[in-house]
């Protein structure tokens, strides 16, 4: 298992399941995701989003974070934290923040809640926008990059992590998804 930048050919992949999932999609750009894949299957667990919020008051949010249900409780969204903090060090942040539902989850990797009128004024107003959204129990937490915590438990649980159910059913795909009348058409190669 490992934790790597999206790839823009994973946009359709990373929409579905953040629609799926209810998260938020705000101005999507692919470029901002990481995605957790499982090294032997290839198979995609998990995924986050570091939106960079530039201007005046420059701020670093995660948000979009989610792991594909057969995939939980194995450190699969832990380490997606992890990267994401890393890529906020990377830009030169020193405090990275969410608005989320989910407080507790982050408050394990060393989070803490913030009162809204300490944001950065891009954030305080994405903070009203996710409580409309999302619903009002939308609350900001903030963590020192430097200050960041991965539970043990968390890291040795991804090391070994196999998906606890069946992968996600192949799609297979018939001419007629590409607009081709199978009755009708003819081949370049065609010897009949």
């Amino acid at each position: 298992m490992y934790v790597r930048d999206a790839r823009n050919r994973e946009e359709v992949w990373l929409l579905d399941h953040i629609e799926g999932m209810g998260l938020d999609d705000a101005a999507f750009r692919s470029r901002d995701y990481v995605i957790a894949v499982d090294e032997s299957s290839n198979e995609k667990a998990g995924f986050g989003r570091i939106r960079i919020h530039r201007g005046e008051e420059s701020a670093c949010e995660l948000t979009g974070i989610g792991v594909l249900e057969n995939w939980r409780g194995q450190g699969v969204g832990a380490h997606v934290v992890e990267r994401l903090v890393g890529r906020a060090d990377d830009e030169g942040f020193d405090t990275v923040y969410s608005l989320t539902d989910q407080p507790t989850y982050l408050t394990q990797f060393g989070f803490e809640p913030v009162e809204g009128d300490a944001l950065p004024a891009p954030l305080r107003e994405r903070l009203d926008e996710k409580r409309e959204t999302v619903g009002p129990d939308v609350v900001p937490v903030a963590l020192d990059v430097g200050a960041f915590a991965m539970p043990t438990d968390r890291r040795e649980a991804f090391k070994e992590a196999p998906a606890e159910a069946e992968a996600e059913p192949a799609v297979e795909e018939t001419p007629e998804d590409f607009g081709i009348d199978s009755e009708s058409a003819t081949y370049k190669y065609d010897t009949g």
